[in-house]
Protein backbone atom coordinates (compact mmCIF):
# COMPACT_ATOMS: atom_id res chain seq x y z
CA UNK A 1 0.00 0.00 0.00
CA UNK A 2 2.80 2.41 0.72
CA UNK A 3 4.31 2.13 -2.68
CA UNK A 4 0.72 2.83 -4.50
CA UNK A 5 0.07 5.78 -2.12
CA UNK A 6 4.23 7.07 -3.10
CA UNK A 7 2.73 6.51 -6.94
CA UNK A 8 -0.35 8.88 -6.27
CA UNK A 9 1.69 11.41 -4.35
CA UNK A 10 3.77 11.58 -7.42
CA UNK A 11 0.91 11.88 -9.72
CA UNK A 12 -0.68 15.00 -7.58
CA UNK A 13 0.45 18.65 -8.70
CA UNK A 14 1.19 20.91 -6.63
CA UNK A 15 -0.79 22.12 -3.71
CA UNK A 16 -0.61 23.66 -0.34
CA UNK A 17 0.63 20.57 2.54
CA UNK A 18 -1.69 20.11 5.16
CA UNK A 19 -4.83 19.78 3.31
CA UNK A 20 -7.97 17.99 4.27
CA UNK A 21 -9.05 15.84 1.32
CA UNK A 22 -12.33 18.06 0.79
CA UNK A 23 -9.85 20.96 0.28
CA UNK A 24 -8.17 18.89 -2.14
CA UNK A 25 -10.73 18.89 -4.51
CA UNK A 26 -11.38 23.01 -3.64
CA UNK A 27 -7.69 23.55 -4.24
CA UNK A 28 -3.94 24.16 -5.85
CA UNK A 29 -2.04 26.40 -7.60
CA UNK A 30 -3.73 26.69 -10.51
CA UNK A 31 -6.76 27.26 -8.81
CA UNK A 32 -5.42 29.77 -6.25
CA UNK A 33 -5.47 33.44 -7.23
CA UNK A 34 -2.69 34.25 -9.73
CA UNK A 35 0.49 35.47 -7.64
CA UNK A 36 1.80 39.03 -8.68
CA UNK A 37 4.64 38.19 -10.68
CA UNK A 38 2.68 36.50 -12.83
CA UNK A 39 -0.49 39.02 -13.19
CA UNK A 40 2.15 40.32 -16.83
CA UNK A 41 -1.18 41.15 -19.32
CA UNK A 42 -1.46 44.42 -19.85
CA UNK A 43 -3.70 46.71 -21.94
CA UNK A 44 -1.70 45.60 -25.32
CA UNK A 45 -1.45 41.97 -24.77
CA UNK A 46 -5.69 41.71 -24.36
CA UNK A 47 -5.64 43.85 -27.97
CA UNK A 48 -3.33 41.16 -29.24
CA UNK A 49 -4.98 38.53 -27.96
CA UNK A 50 -8.39 39.49 -29.40
CA UNK A 51 -6.78 40.47 -32.62
CA UNK A 52 -5.03 36.98 -32.66
CA UNK A 53 -8.25 35.28 -31.78
CA UNK A 54 -10.32 36.95 -34.36
CA UNK A 55 -8.37 35.52 -37.27
CA UNK A 56 -9.15 32.26 -38.03
CA UNK A 57 -11.01 30.60 -40.65
CA UNK A 58 -14.74 30.54 -39.12
CA UNK A 59 -14.84 34.65 -38.76
CA UNK A 60 -13.11 35.31 -42.31
CA UNK A 61 -16.28 32.50 -43.79
CA UNK A 62 -18.89 34.15 -41.43
CA UNK A 63 -21.04 35.98 -43.82
CA UNK A 64 -20.74 33.31 -46.03
CA UNK A 65 -24.34 32.06 -45.02
CA UNK A 66 -25.90 35.38 -44.74
CA UNK A 67 -25.08 36.72 -48.11
CA UNK A 68 -26.40 32.87 -49.44
CA UNK A 69 -29.08 33.33 -47.62
CA UNK A 70 -30.48 36.42 -49.03
CA UNK A 71 -28.77 39.56 -47.52
CA UNK A 72 -26.30 41.79 -49.29
CA UNK A 73 -22.89 41.92 -48.21
CA UNK A 74 -23.23 45.11 -46.32
CA UNK A 75 -26.15 44.03 -44.31
CA UNK A 76 -24.50 40.75 -43.51
CA UNK A 77 -21.29 43.37 -42.53
CA UNK A 78 -24.05 45.33 -40.38
CA UNK A 79 -25.01 42.03 -38.53
CA UNK A 80 -20.98 40.77 -37.54
CA UNK A 81 -20.66 44.61 -36.59
CA UNK A 82 -23.69 44.73 -34.19
CA UNK A 83 -23.50 40.93 -33.51
CA UNK A 84 -19.75 41.58 -31.67
CA UNK A 85 -20.79 44.69 -30.61
CA UNK A 86 -23.23 43.26 -28.32
CA UNK A 87 -21.19 40.69 -26.94
CA UNK A 88 -18.35 42.73 -26.44
CA UNK A 89 -19.71 44.35 -23.15
CA UNK A 90 -20.84 40.60 -21.93
CA UNK A 91 -17.32 39.33 -22.03
CA UNK A 92 -16.12 42.49 -20.02
CA UNK A 93 -18.92 42.20 -17.49
CA UNK A 94 -17.97 38.53 -16.60
CA UNK A 95 -14.21 39.06 -17.09
CA UNK A 96 -14.40 41.60 -13.96
CA UNK A 97 -14.25 39.35 -11.23
CA UNK A 98 -11.13 37.91 -12.84
CA UNK A 99 -9.53 40.57 -13.21
CA UNK A 100 -10.59 42.41 -9.59
CA UNK A 101 -9.46 39.11 -7.69
CA UNK A 102 -7.18 36.92 -9.87
CA UNK A 103 -9.04 33.59 -9.90
CA UNK A 104 -10.38 32.17 -13.49
CA UNK A 105 -13.79 30.73 -14.34
CA UNK A 106 -13.96 27.60 -12.49
CA UNK A 107 -13.05 29.36 -8.93
CA UNK A 108 -15.35 32.16 -9.98
CA UNK A 109 -18.43 29.82 -10.86
CA UNK A 110 -18.15 28.76 -7.37
CA UNK A 111 -19.29 32.13 -6.11
CA UNK A 112 -23.25 31.74 -7.98
CA UNK A 113 -23.05 27.96 -8.06
CA UNK A 114 -21.82 26.82 -5.00
CA UNK A 115 -18.85 25.19 -4.37
CA UNK A 116 -20.14 21.61 -5.95
CA UNK A 117 -23.11 23.02 -7.86
CA UNK A 118 -20.25 24.87 -10.11
CA UNK A 119 -18.83 21.45 -11.37
CA UNK A 120 -21.67 20.67 -13.84
CA UNK A 121 -21.13 24.66 -15.47
CA UNK A 122 -17.48 23.42 -15.32
CA UNK A 123 -18.07 20.29 -17.41
CA UNK A 124 -20.51 21.90 -19.55
CA UNK A 125 -17.49 24.19 -20.32
CA UNK A 126 -14.66 22.04 -20.55
CA UNK A 127 -16.38 19.23 -22.49
CA UNK A 128 -17.23 21.88 -25.50
CA UNK A 129 -13.62 23.12 -25.16
CA UNK A 130 -12.31 19.66 -26.13
CA UNK A 131 -14.73 19.21 -28.73
CA UNK A 132 -13.65 22.37 -30.31
CA UNK A 133 -10.21 21.66 -29.98
CA UNK A 134 -10.52 18.38 -31.93
CA UNK A 135 -12.66 21.09 -34.40
CA UNK A 136 -10.26 23.34 -34.89
CA UNK A 137 -7.22 20.92 -35.32
CA UNK A 138 -9.30 19.59 -38.21
CA UNK A 139 -9.53 22.22 -40.02
CA UNK A 140 -5.93 23.04 -39.23
CA UNK A 141 -5.06 20.06 -40.90
CA UNK A 142 -6.23 21.51 -44.41
CA UNK A 143 -4.40 24.26 -43.89
CA UNK A 144 -1.42 21.87 -43.54
CA UNK A 145 -2.62 20.00 -46.41
CA UNK A 146 -2.44 23.22 -48.92
CA UNK A 147 0.70 24.05 -47.11
CA UNK A 148 2.63 20.97 -48.18
CA UNK A 149 1.14 21.35 -51.54
CA UNK A 150 2.37 24.35 -52.31
CA UNK A 151 5.96 22.82 -51.60
CA UNK A 152 5.28 19.24 -52.91
CA UNK A 153 2.69 18.99 -55.25
CA UNK A 154 3.32 15.35 -55.20
CA UNK A 155 1.57 15.30 -51.98
CA UNK A 156 -1.79 15.19 -53.38
CA UNK A 157 -0.34 11.18 -54.82
CA UNK A 158 -0.21 9.85 -51.43
CA UNK A 159 -2.48 6.43 -51.80
CA UNK A 160 -5.21 5.60 -49.14
CA UNK A 161 -4.88 3.18 -46.58
CA UNK A 162 -7.61 3.99 -44.34
CA UNK A 163 -10.82 2.21 -45.12
CA UNK A 164 -13.83 4.06 -45.44
CA UNK A 165 -15.40 4.10 -42.60
CA UNK A 166 -12.69 5.75 -41.20
CA UNK A 167 -14.14 9.05 -42.54
CA UNK A 168 -10.69 10.22 -43.82
CA UNK A 169 -8.14 9.36 -46.21
CA UNK A 170 -4.17 8.66 -45.18
CA UNK A 171 -3.54 11.97 -46.76
CA UNK A 172 -5.87 14.04 -44.85
CA UNK A 173 -5.18 12.04 -41.66
CA UNK A 174 -1.13 12.97 -42.00
CA UNK A 175 -2.06 16.39 -41.91
CA UNK A 176 -4.57 16.56 -39.33
CA UNK A 177 -1.88 14.59 -36.96
CA UNK A 178 0.97 17.34 -38.36
CA UNK A 179 -0.99 19.95 -36.70
CA UNK A 180 -2.12 18.90 -33.72
CA UNK A 181 1.46 17.58 -33.03
CA UNK A 182 2.72 21.29 -33.35
CA UNK A 183 0.15 22.30 -31.25
CA UNK A 184 1.31 20.29 -28.56
CA UNK A 185 4.77 22.47 -27.67
CA UNK A 186 2.06 26.01 -26.76
CA UNK A 187 0.27 24.02 -24.60
CA UNK A 188 3.18 23.64 -22.28
CA UNK A 189 3.22 27.22 -21.40
CA UNK A 190 1.95 28.83 -18.63
CA UNK A 191 -0.75 31.49 -19.43
CA UNK A 192 1.13 34.59 -18.55
CA UNK A 193 3.55 33.64 -20.96
CA UNK A 194 1.47 32.25 -23.90
CA UNK A 195 0.75 36.01 -24.26
CA UNK A 196 3.37 36.34 -26.66
CA UNK A 197 2.11 33.50 -29.42
CA UNK A 198 -0.81 35.93 -29.23
CA UNK A 199 1.54 39.02 -30.08
CA UNK A 200 3.04 37.25 -33.34
CA UNK A 201 -0.10 35.77 -34.55
CA UNK A 202 -1.09 39.50 -34.19
CA UNK A 203 1.68 40.62 -36.35
CA UNK A 204 1.73 37.75 -39.16
CA UNK A 205 -1.69 36.89 -39.64
CA UNK A 206 -3.29 40.40 -40.36
CA UNK A 207 -0.56 40.68 -42.27
CA UNK A 208 -1.09 37.43 -44.40
CA UNK A 209 -4.66 38.32 -44.77
CA UNK A 210 -3.92 41.80 -46.20
CA UNK A 211 -1.55 39.99 -48.64
CA UNK A 212 -4.75 37.90 -49.58
CA UNK A 213 -6.96 40.41 -50.01
CA UNK A 214 -4.63 42.51 -52.37
CA UNK A 215 -3.52 39.74 -54.47
CA UNK A 216 -7.09 38.35 -54.99
CA UNK A 217 -8.16 41.79 -55.84
CA UNK A 218 -5.17 41.99 -58.41
CA UNK A 219 -5.82 38.52 -59.70
CA UNK A 220 -9.73 39.14 -60.08
CA UNK A 221 -8.71 42.50 -61.52
CA UNK A 222 -11.61 44.08 -59.77
CA UNK A 223 -13.38 43.24 -56.59
CA UNK A 224 -16.21 41.03 -58.06
CA UNK A 225 -20.15 41.19 -58.38
CA UNK A 226 -20.61 40.02 -54.71
CA UNK A 227 -20.42 43.95 -53.08
CA UNK A 228 -22.90 44.88 -56.35
CA UNK A 229 -25.17 42.00 -55.69
CA UNK A 230 -28.44 43.21 -53.72
CA UNK A 231 -30.41 41.04 -50.97
CA UNK A 232 -32.72 38.76 -52.34
CA UNK A 233 -35.41 38.84 -49.26
CA UNK A 234 -37.52 41.75 -47.70
CA UNK A 235 -39.96 42.92 -45.15
CA UNK A 236 -40.10 40.91 -42.46
CA UNK A 237 -37.92 38.05 -43.76
CA UNK A 238 -35.07 40.08 -43.80
CA UNK A 239 -35.38 41.57 -40.59
CA UNK A 240 -34.89 38.16 -38.47
CA UNK A 241 -33.11 36.92 -41.49
CA UNK A 242 -30.62 39.58 -40.49
CA UNK A 243 -31.46 39.05 -36.22
CA UNK A 244 -30.46 35.27 -36.83
CA UNK A 245 -27.12 36.30 -38.47
CA UNK A 246 -26.12 38.72 -35.50
CA UNK A 247 -27.13 35.64 -33.16
CA UNK A 248 -24.79 33.49 -34.93
CA UNK A 249 -21.99 35.86 -33.80
CA UNK A 250 -22.95 35.88 -30.84
CA UNK A 251 -23.58 31.94 -30.36
CA UNK A 252 -19.97 31.88 -31.32
CA UNK A 253 -18.53 33.94 -28.88
CA UNK A 254 -20.67 32.25 -25.77
CA UNK A 255 -17.90 30.05 -24.57
CA UNK A 256 -15.56 32.78 -24.43
CA UNK A 257 -18.17 35.02 -22.44
CA UNK A 258 -18.23 32.50 -19.61
CA UNK A 259 -14.86 31.58 -19.07
CA UNK A 260 -13.67 34.93 -19.81
CA UNK A 261 -11.85 35.39 -16.30
CA UNK A 262 -9.77 32.53 -17.12
CA UNK A 263 -7.09 35.47 -18.89
CA UNK A 264 -8.33 38.38 -16.78
CA UNK A 265 -7.35 36.66 -14.19
CA UNK A 266 -3.55 37.67 -15.30
CA UNK A 267 -4.36 41.31 -15.84
CA UNK A 268 -1.85 43.77 -14.34
CA UNK A 269 -4.50 46.11 -13.60
CA UNK A 270 -8.21 45.89 -13.69
CA UNK A 271 -9.17 48.20 -16.44
CA UNK A 272 -6.35 46.33 -18.92
CA UNK A 273 -9.46 43.67 -19.35
CA UNK A 274 -11.97 46.62 -20.16
CA UNK A 275 -11.50 48.93 -22.92
CA UNK A 276 -9.10 46.93 -24.94
CA UNK A 277 -11.44 44.14 -25.07
CA UNK A 278 -14.96 46.32 -25.68
CA UNK A 279 -13.22 47.40 -28.81
CA UNK A 280 -11.03 45.37 -29.89
CA UNK A 281 -13.80 42.40 -30.35
CA UNK A 282 -16.14 44.07 -32.76
CA UNK A 283 -13.33 45.76 -34.31
CA UNK A 284 -11.05 42.87 -35.16
CA UNK A 285 -14.24 40.34 -36.12
CA UNK A 286 -15.70 42.82 -38.32
CA UNK A 287 -12.64 43.65 -40.24
CA UNK A 288 -11.68 40.09 -40.77
CA UNK A 289 -15.17 39.10 -42.14
CA UNK A 290 -14.74 42.15 -44.26
CA UNK A 291 -11.46 41.08 -45.80
CA UNK A 292 -13.37 37.59 -46.39
CA UNK A 293 -16.26 39.57 -48.31
CA UNK A 294 -13.89 40.84 -50.88
CA UNK A 295 -11.76 37.80 -51.41
CA UNK A 296 -14.63 35.36 -52.10
CA UNK A 297 -16.33 38.32 -54.45
CA UNK A 298 -13.11 38.30 -56.43
CA UNK A 299 -12.45 34.51 -56.49
CA UNK A 300 -15.91 34.44 -58.62
CA UNK A 301 -14.57 36.47 -61.06
CA UNK A 302 -11.44 33.84 -61.15
CA UNK A 303 -13.19 30.91 -61.24
CA UNK A 304 -17.02 31.65 -62.13
CA UNK A 305 -18.32 30.82 -58.56
CA UNK A 306 -17.51 32.48 -55.30
CA UNK A 307 -15.30 30.22 -52.73
CA UNK A 308 -15.95 31.45 -48.82
CA UNK A 309 -13.16 28.94 -47.50
CA UNK A 310 -9.92 30.97 -47.81
CA UNK A 311 -8.15 27.21 -47.67
CA UNK A 312 -10.23 26.07 -50.78
CA UNK A 313 -9.48 29.27 -52.61
CA UNK A 314 -5.61 28.81 -52.01
CA UNK A 315 -5.87 25.51 -53.34
CA UNK A 316 -7.41 26.50 -56.36
CA UNK A 317 -4.23 29.07 -57.10
CA UNK A 318 -2.24 25.65 -57.16
CA UNK A 319 -4.42 24.24 -59.74
CA UNK A 320 -2.89 24.20 -63.09
CA UNK A 321 -3.79 26.43 -65.99
CA UNK A 322 -7.02 24.95 -67.72
CA UNK A 323 -6.16 26.55 -70.80
CA UNK A 324 -2.28 25.97 -71.07
CA UNK A 325 -2.32 23.20 -68.83
CA UNK A 326 1.29 24.86 -66.83
CA UNK A 327 1.26 24.64 -63.24
CA UNK A 328 1.59 27.35 -60.96
CA UNK A 329 5.00 29.53 -60.78
CA UNK A 330 7.18 30.15 -58.11
CA UNK A 331 6.17 33.36 -56.94
CA UNK A 332 2.39 31.75 -56.72
CA UNK A 333 3.51 29.05 -54.65
CA UNK A 334 5.53 30.82 -52.23
CA UNK A 335 2.46 33.65 -51.60
CA UNK A 336 0.06 30.08 -50.95
CA UNK A 337 2.57 28.54 -48.26
CA UNK A 338 2.79 31.88 -46.50
CA UNK A 339 -0.64 32.40 -46.09
CA UNK A 340 -1.01 28.81 -45.48
CA UNK A 341 1.49 29.05 -42.47
CA UNK A 342 -0.28 32.18 -41.56
CA UNK A 343 -3.48 30.31 -41.59
CA UNK A 344 -1.84 27.17 -39.23
CA UNK A 345 -0.71 29.62 -36.66
CA UNK A 346 -4.00 31.43 -36.81
CA UNK A 347 -5.77 28.54 -36.27
CA UNK A 348 -3.14 27.05 -33.60
CA UNK A 349 -3.48 30.72 -31.56
CA UNK A 350 -6.91 30.43 -31.36
CA UNK A 351 -7.42 26.64 -30.46
CA UNK A 352 -4.85 27.88 -27.74
CA UNK A 353 -6.59 30.89 -26.61
CA UNK A 354 -10.71 29.65 -27.26
CA UNK A 355 -9.80 25.60 -25.74
CA UNK A 356 -6.75 24.62 -24.56
CA UNK A 357 -6.21 27.15 -21.86
CA UNK A 358 -10.44 26.82 -20.90
CA UNK A 359 -10.18 22.66 -21.00
CA UNK A 360 -6.77 22.87 -18.55
CA UNK A 361 -8.50 25.68 -16.40
CA UNK A 362 -12.09 23.31 -16.28
CA UNK A 363 -10.62 20.17 -15.97
CA UNK A 364 -8.23 21.98 -12.91
CA UNK A 365 -11.57 22.19 -11.14
CA UNK A 366 -12.74 18.94 -11.65
CA UNK A 367 -9.49 17.01 -11.03
CA UNK A 368 -7.47 19.33 -9.13
CA UNK A 369 -5.57 17.68 -7.30
CA UNK A 370 -4.32 15.49 -10.26
CA UNK A 371 -4.63 17.87 -12.86
CA UNK A 372 -3.22 21.61 -13.36
CA UNK A 373 -3.81 23.78 -16.32
CA UNK A 374 -0.82 22.36 -18.73
CA UNK A 375 -2.19 18.75 -17.97
CA UNK A 376 -5.80 19.73 -18.83
CA UNK A 377 -4.42 21.58 -22.51
CA UNK A 378 -2.68 17.55 -23.46
CA UNK A 379 -5.83 16.29 -22.13
CA UNK A 380 -7.94 18.35 -24.11
CA UNK A 381 -5.73 17.46 -26.86
CA UNK A 382 -5.82 13.72 -26.67
CA UNK A 383 -10.08 14.02 -26.63
CA UNK A 384 -9.47 16.28 -29.74
CA UNK A 385 -7.85 13.52 -31.67
CA UNK A 386 -9.30 10.54 -30.25
CA UNK A 387 -13.13 12.41 -30.99
CA UNK A 388 -12.22 12.26 -34.80
CA UNK A 389 -13.68 15.75 -35.18
CA UNK A 390 -13.47 15.18 -39.27
CA UNK A 391 -16.84 12.94 -38.78
CA UNK A 392 -18.75 16.07 -37.17
CA UNK A 393 -17.76 18.78 -39.51
CA UNK A 394 -18.89 16.06 -42.20
CA UNK A 395 -22.62 17.29 -41.57
CA UNK A 396 -22.30 20.85 -40.99
CA UNK A 397 -25.96 21.65 -40.61
CA UNK A 398 -26.51 19.05 -37.58
CA UNK A 399 -23.08 19.87 -36.12
CA UNK A 400 -24.42 23.92 -36.60
CA UNK A 401 -27.70 23.13 -34.64
CA UNK A 402 -26.28 21.67 -32.01
CA UNK A 403 -23.54 24.38 -31.06
CA UNK A 404 -26.31 26.73 -31.12
CA UNK A 405 -28.29 24.78 -28.71
CA UNK A 406 -25.18 24.69 -26.76
CA UNK A 407 -24.91 28.41 -26.33
CA UNK A 408 -28.31 27.95 -24.93
CA UNK A 409 -26.34 26.43 -21.63
CA UNK A 410 -23.51 28.79 -21.74
CA UNK A 411 -25.69 31.79 -22.09
CA UNK A 412 -28.02 30.43 -18.82
CA UNK A 413 -24.78 30.05 -16.92
CA UNK A 414 -23.14 33.49 -18.08
CA UNK A 415 -26.61 35.07 -16.86
CA UNK A 416 -25.98 33.86 -13.34
CA UNK A 417 -22.49 34.53 -13.19
CA UNK A 418 -23.08 38.36 -14.28
CA UNK A 419 -25.96 39.01 -12.17
CA UNK A 420 -24.39 37.52 -9.12
CA UNK A 421 -21.67 39.54 -9.25
CA UNK A 422 -23.18 43.08 -10.26
CA UNK A 423 -26.16 43.12 -8.94
CA UNK A 424 -26.82 40.03 -5.90
CA UNK A 425 -22.74 40.81 -4.24
CA UNK A 426 -22.17 44.08 -5.95
CA UNK A 427 -18.72 43.33 -6.06
CA UNK A 428 -18.22 41.93 -2.40
CA UNK A 429 -16.29 38.55 -2.62
CA UNK A 430 -14.84 35.91 0.42
CA UNK A 431 -12.12 34.34 -1.56
CA UNK A 432 -11.14 32.32 1.51
CA UNK A 433 -14.92 30.75 1.49
CA UNK A 434 -13.79 29.84 -2.08
CA UNK A 435 -11.53 27.05 -1.21
CA UNK A 436 -13.29 25.84 1.98
CA UNK A 437 -16.37 23.78 2.63
CA UNK A 438 -16.95 25.50 5.62
CA UNK A 439 -20.68 25.27 6.35
CA UNK A 440 -20.52 28.83 7.47
CA UNK A 441 -18.98 30.18 4.39
CA UNK A 442 -20.85 31.97 1.88
CA UNK A 443 -20.39 29.69 -1.16
CA UNK A 444 -21.75 26.84 0.86
CA UNK A 445 -25.37 27.31 0.38
CA UNK A 446 -27.06 23.97 0.60
CA UNK A 447 -24.35 21.37 0.71
CA UNK A 448 -21.99 23.10 -1.69
CA UNK A 449 -25.50 23.60 -4.34
CA UNK A 450 -27.02 27.14 -4.88
CA UNK A 451 -30.52 25.85 -5.92
CA UNK A 452 -31.69 29.57 -6.26
CA UNK A 453 -28.72 29.28 -9.33
CA UNK A 454 -30.18 26.02 -11.01
CA UNK A 455 -33.29 27.34 -10.55
CA UNK A 456 -32.44 30.43 -12.89
CA UNK A 457 -30.12 28.21 -15.11
CA UNK A 458 -33.16 25.61 -15.94
CA UNK A 459 -35.58 28.30 -16.75
CA UNK A 460 -33.04 30.33 -19.29
CA UNK A 461 -32.87 27.01 -20.71
CA UNK A 462 -36.18 25.85 -20.86
CA UNK A 463 -37.71 28.88 -22.65
CA UNK A 464 -35.52 27.99 -25.62
CA UNK A 465 -36.40 24.08 -25.41
CA UNK A 466 -39.30 24.19 -27.82
CA UNK A 467 -37.53 26.42 -30.17
CA UNK A 468 -34.59 24.20 -30.88
CA UNK A 469 -37.08 21.69 -31.62
CA UNK A 470 -38.49 24.03 -34.62
CA UNK A 471 -34.94 24.47 -35.31
CA UNK A 472 -34.57 20.07 -35.57
CA UNK A 473 -37.19 19.88 -38.34
CA UNK A 474 -40.40 19.81 -35.65
CA UNK A 475 -43.60 21.43 -36.26
CA UNK A 476 -43.69 24.50 -33.64
CA UNK A 477 -45.95 27.61 -32.99
CA UNK A 478 -43.41 30.39 -34.84
CA UNK A 479 -43.39 32.98 -31.51
CA UNK A 480 -41.44 29.43 -30.06
CA UNK A 481 -38.83 29.78 -33.11
CA UNK A 482 -38.55 33.41 -32.51
CA UNK A 483 -37.61 32.83 -29.13
CA UNK A 484 -34.94 30.44 -30.07
CA UNK A 485 -33.92 32.30 -32.28
CA UNK A 486 -33.03 35.15 -29.79
CA UNK A 487 -31.37 32.09 -27.54
CA UNK A 488 -28.43 34.11 -26.17
CA UNK A 489 -30.66 36.86 -25.15
CA UNK A 490 -33.91 35.01 -23.80
CA UNK A 491 -31.44 32.75 -21.72
CA UNK A 492 -29.70 34.87 -20.15
CA UNK A 493 -32.31 37.10 -19.63
CA UNK A 494 -35.00 34.81 -18.08
CA UNK A 495 -31.66 33.27 -16.07
CA UNK A 496 -30.75 36.45 -15.02
CA UNK A 497 -34.28 37.65 -13.99
CA UNK A 498 -35.35 34.55 -12.41
CA UNK A 499 -32.07 34.75 -9.95
CA UNK A 500 -32.18 38.18 -9.36
CA UNK A 501 -36.03 37.75 -7.75
CA UNK A 502 -35.07 34.49 -5.76
CA UNK A 503 -32.30 36.50 -4.21
CA UNK A 504 -34.70 39.13 -3.26
CA UNK A 505 -37.05 36.65 -1.73
CA UNK A 506 -34.35 34.52 -0.35
CA UNK A 507 -31.12 36.63 0.15
CA UNK A 508 -27.59 35.08 0.76
CA UNK A 509 -24.89 36.10 3.13
CA UNK A 510 -23.06 39.00 1.84
CA UNK A 511 -25.83 40.14 -0.53
CA UNK A 512 -27.55 43.58 -0.97
CA UNK A 513 -24.44 45.24 0.03
CA UNK A 514 -23.51 48.86 -1.27
CA UNK A 515 -21.07 48.27 -4.12
CA UNK A 516 -17.48 47.75 -3.17
CA UNK A 517 -15.40 45.39 -5.14
CA UNK A 518 -13.36 43.87 -1.73
CA UNK A 519 -12.32 40.88 -0.53
CA UNK A 520 -13.79 41.28 2.37
CA UNK A 521 -11.52 37.85 3.49
CA UNK A 522 -8.21 39.62 2.52
CA UNK A 523 -7.52 35.85 1.46
CA UNK A 524 -4.18 36.58 -0.76
CA UNK A 525 -2.50 38.28 1.99
CA UNK A 526 -3.06 35.21 4.60
CA UNK A 527 -2.45 32.58 2.16
CA UNK A 528 0.69 34.04 0.99
CA UNK A 529 1.95 34.08 4.53
CA UNK A 530 1.33 30.43 4.80
CA UNK A 531 2.70 29.98 1.16
CA UNK A 532 5.61 31.49 2.78
CA UNK A 533 6.16 29.26 5.30
CA UNK A 534 5.92 25.89 3.45
CA UNK A 535 7.71 27.20 0.64
CA UNK A 536 4.86 26.49 -2.26
CA UNK A 537 3.73 29.34 -4.71
CA UNK A 538 2.23 28.90 -7.80
CA UNK A 539 4.14 28.16 -11.19
CA UNK A 540 7.51 29.11 -9.02
CA UNK A 541 8.53 29.98 -6.27
CA UNK A 542 9.95 33.50 -4.71
CA UNK A 543 11.96 34.07 -1.45
CA UNK A 544 11.01 35.50 1.72
CA UNK A 545 12.04 39.31 1.29
CA UNK A 546 10.30 38.85 -1.94
CA UNK A 547 6.59 37.40 -0.60
CA UNK A 548 6.99 40.59 1.95
CA UNK A 549 7.72 42.84 -1.03
CA UNK A 550 4.24 41.28 -2.74
CA UNK A 551 2.07 41.58 0.45
CA UNK A 552 2.83 45.39 0.50
CA UNK A 553 2.22 45.71 -3.53
CA UNK A 554 -1.35 43.51 -2.69
CA UNK A 555 -2.13 46.01 -0.01
CA UNK A 556 -1.80 49.00 -2.52
CA UNK A 557 -3.22 47.74 -5.17
CA UNK A 558 -6.43 47.07 -3.15
CA UNK A 559 -6.96 50.45 -2.64
CA UNK A 560 -6.26 50.92 -6.77
CA UNK A 561 -8.45 48.70 -7.00
CA UNK A 562 -11.55 50.47 -5.87
CA UNK A 563 -10.55 53.88 -7.86
CA UNK A 564 -10.32 51.87 -10.87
Amino acid sequence: MSAIRRFIRKLEVDHLEGLSHTELFLNNDDLRPVPLQNRTWKHWNFIAFWVADCFNINTWMIVSSMVTGGLSWWQAWICVWLGYGFVAPFIVLNARPGAIHHITFPVVARTSFGLWGSLWCTFNRGAMACIWYGVQASIGGSCVLVLLRSMWPSVYNIPNHLPESAGITTRDFMCFFLFWFISLPAIWFPIHKIRHLFTAKAIFAPTAGIVFFIWAIVKAKGVGPIVRQPSTIHGSELGWKMVVSLMSCISNMATLVVNAPDFASRASTPSAAVLPQLFSVPIGFSLVSFLGIIVSSSSSVIYGEAVWSPIDLLDKFLDPDPTTGKGPNGATRFGVWFIAASFILAQLGTNISANSVSAGCDLTALFPRFINIRRGGYIAAIVGLAMCPWNLLKDSNSFTSYLSAYSVFLSSIAGVMITEYWLIRRGHYRVSDLYTARRDGWYFYFYGINLRAYAAYLSGILINVVGFAGAVARDVPLPAKRIYQMSFFTGFGVSALIYISLNYFFPTPGSWQKFDEVDESEFVDTEREKAGKSGSEEEGSVDGDEKIKDKAHDSQEKVEIKAV
